[in-house]
């Protein structure tokens, strides 16, 4: 398998790097994409595990097994890993044709239009481990308040959202990105402590 961080792959566009990887030959599970990835495997990971939560259509609650698997991503992320760890079960378990034929291809667009835009932007500042520390402490913020979202609320979208774009931020190594995906989230995370305070006020 072609690996994204050979030479002749350094000027292909992720998306294109993605679609690689779910053609090629062998398993499509995240333990593969650590091989393939490298250390952008962990933004990469994140990506795919959160963008379920972040399209506003209802998902039959398997967003929460993602959104557990994302927080032990994230906390290994603050602490400073630089490839993910997982149960061997959960590594070599194959994503399954409704993630790789659909909702993947799904993503692959949606990068697509953030490549069009992006460019490198502090690129070796998002590299940093400090910055990649303090990156996964928002995400984490940010998986955490989809995480406890009300059911069918749709409070858990923009948190999510802002986990996918700082996520991809990471990928493209655009700082301007990661911003963008702070202020999602932010909004998001808001809009939970809003609707929180309206309730308890209401039953108070």
């Amino acid at each position: 398998m072609t690996s994204a961080a050979e030479p002749d792959a350094q000027d292909r566009p992720f998306s294109e790097d993605l679609e690689q990887w779910l053609a090629s030959p062998g398993d499509n599970t995240l333990g593969e994409l650590t091989t393939v990835f490298a250390e952008k495997s962990f933004a990469i990971a994140l990506m795919l595990l959160m963008f379920t939560s972040a399209l506003p259509v209802p998902t039959g609650g398997i967003t929460t097994i993602f959104e557990l698997i994302a927080i032990v991503l994230a906390l290994q992320l603050i602490v400073g890993r630089r490839t993910f760890w997982l149960p061997k079960r959960l590594l070599h378990r194959h994503l399954g044709p409704a993630t790789t034929e659909k909702a993947i291809p799904f993503i692959v667009r949606r990068i697509r239009w953030f490549e069009r835009f992006a460019r490198p932007r502090f690129a070796s500042v998002l590299q940093q481990r400090a910055t990649l520390s303090g990156l996964g402490v928002l995400m984490l913020v940010g998986i955490l308040g989809s995480f406890v979202a009300p059911p069918f609320s749709g409070l858990d979208t923009l948190p999510a959202m802002g986990v996918v774009a700082i996520a991809l931020s990471l990928i493209l190594e655009d700082a301007v990105v990661t911003i963008i995906g702070i202020a999602i989230g932010a909004v998001g995370i808001a809009l939970e402590i809003a609707f929180g305070s309206v309730v308890l006020s209401f039953f108070s």
